[in-house]
């Protein structure tokens, strides 16, 4: 079983409570991978139940990225919100620990 981790390294971002999620695949074909494994759907899934909104996606296809925008997750941001990581850093590990259903 592999995951995104394998595949991949993952940067964060905050705006308000969005956490944005950067998806950057080691090699071409990885890419290949992650965009049809990785769909807005199967990461709100795997973020649930902290997802509030629709998760949308940006294809970075001259970088090689996946950008991801998951609504509400940060729980109110870096001012509103009381946990320790307001700004999502770890959430990062959490998207690199999904399974992806294709061996390469």
């Amino acid at each position: 079983m592999r995951t995104v981790d394998d595949l991949a390294d993952v940067r964060t971002g905050d705006k308000g409570d969005t956490l944005i999620l950067a998806v950057f695949p080691r090699t071409d074909e990885h890419y290949e991978v992650l965009s049809r494994e990785l769909t807005a759907d199967n990461v709100a899934t795997h973020f649930a139940p902290l997802v509030t909104g629709d998760v949308r996606r940006t294809d970075m296809p001259l970088v090689s990225g996946l950008v991801f925008e998951l609504p509400g997750v940060l729980g109110g941001g870096v001012t509103g919100s009381p946990v320790l990581d307001g700004h999502g850093k770890c959430l990062s590990y959490h998207l690199l620990s999904m399974t992806v259903g294709e061996q390469i």
